[in-house]
């Protein structure tokens, strides 16, 4: 006679119809008051047992035991549609691309539960011989986000791709730094164009385009106060990123500025007022310093076709340039000039000179100079 099993260790009977064991346990109450029932079955009543005994220990230890048809593709569905609320748009829909192209193919029919860390690695290191660096730090950003939601929502147990190592990669395009002459003609070719004080701006100060495309007039004194020594400045304090804010708290700052960039914005601020009067009821005011024709703002493709159109017309491959690579410009001079690391850091917004050594470590000069130079002019 089949002994009865003791209460709180589940049942287990045979389905007929299926022809398997069926392991049930009751673990509970939902907030609504509806009973909670896990199921598990296998051809071997050893087999739905095992499963059986699982539920249960993992029911004991706390342990939520997620649903065993919940998919990779699930888990990523449900992050990009809860998981990003915040987000910048464009921060969105980069992550459904990456997520659409690459995970969901990929791994998306892949049970959740039954995803494991070799699954991870073997994916990355495949996407690792044919993407960027960042790209496929991107990708495994994305799945191990979406897991760890999906995790956080007791659909898995643990979260095996934070335990992966994430290879290189593909090396990118490399950044690199216009030269003294090369610099000299983009301001020379900018001359008498709209972007002119745009491009002046991003040279001599090293400010990011994002930074310059929130840029108000109210942020900027061409004046200064003369009588307390105080030149004319510019407040790097917003970007174009969601919210408002810079790249790092760091990054807000303000910025002397030189006497090429105020001649610059003076003649900027007349053209822009005659733009005002020609564009009449159609002009949009934002007090934007870097707008339109109609006051509206500008957007990364506006900037990078006008910036490509100088850059040609200074005798430089149009497609070899982009405009971030005149704050990369920046930090070469300064430093081929002479100035001390910690100073081109604090000027470009970073927190310290890890970073500035690390993105443009091609810009900073090799030899430190410093020592050297005091020491000739004590023992002259």
């Amino acid at each position: 006679m089949t002994k009865r099993r003791s209460r709180g260790d589940g049942g287990l009977h045979w389905d007929e119809k299926r022809q398997r064991w069926i392991a049930t346990a009751s673990l509970g109450f939902d907030p609504s008051g509806k009973r909670i029932i896990k199921r598990g079955s296998g051809k071997t009543k050893t087999e739905a047992k095992n499963k059986l005994k699982e539920i249960i220990r993992d029911h004991d230890d706390g342990i939520a035991n997620g649903p065993a048809n919940y998919t990779v593709a699930d888990a990523v569905t449900s992050w990009l549609e809860y998981g990003l609320r915040g987000r910048d748009p464009n921060t969105v829909a980069n992550y459904r691309i990456l997520c659409g192209k690459h995970i969901v193919p990929d791994l998306g029919a892949r049970k959740l539960r039954e995803l494991s860390a070799e699954d991870v690695d073997r994916w990355l290191t495949g996407k690792a011989k044919i993407l960027s660096g960042r790209t496929v730090r991107l990708l495994h950003s994305c799945l191990n986000r979406a897991v760890k939601f999906g995790q956080a929502r007791d659909k898995v147990k643990r979260n095996v791709v934070a335990l992966c190592e994430i290879p290189d990669g593909q090396g990118g395009r490399p950044s690199k730094a216009l030269t003294f002459d090369q610099a000299e003609a983009i301001l020379k070719a900018a001359e008498g164009t709209r972007m002119y004080a745009y491009v002046v701006l991003s040279l001599l100060i090293g400010a990011r385009t994002e930074e310059l495309r929130a840029l108000t007039w109210t942020e900027v004194d061409l004046v200064g106060d003369p009588d307390n020594d105080v030149p004319a400045w510019i407040a790097v304090w917003r970007s174009v990123r969601e919210g408002g804010d810079t790249k790092t708290k760091r990054s807000r700052r303000s910025l002397a500025l030189p006497r090429r960039c105020v001649e610059a914005l003076i003649l900027h601020r007349a053209q822009q007022h005659r733009e005002r009067q020609e564009a009449g009821n159609r002009w949009q005011e934002n007090d934007l310093v870097f707008a339109s024709l109609v006051g509206t703002p500008l957007d990364s493709h506006n900037v990078r076709r006008a910036f490509r159109k100088i850059v040609k017309d200074a005798g430089l491959s149009a497609g070899d340039w982009t405009p971030r690579e005149m704050r990369h410009s920046f930090v070469s001079l300064l430093s081929d000039s002479g100035v001390p690391l910690e100073d081109i850091a604090r000027l470009v917004g970073h927190s310290g000179t890890a970073v500035t050594e690390a993105v443009y470590r091609k810009q900073i000069r090799p030899v430190l100079l410093g020592g050297a130079e005091a020491m000739d002019r004590i023992f002259e």
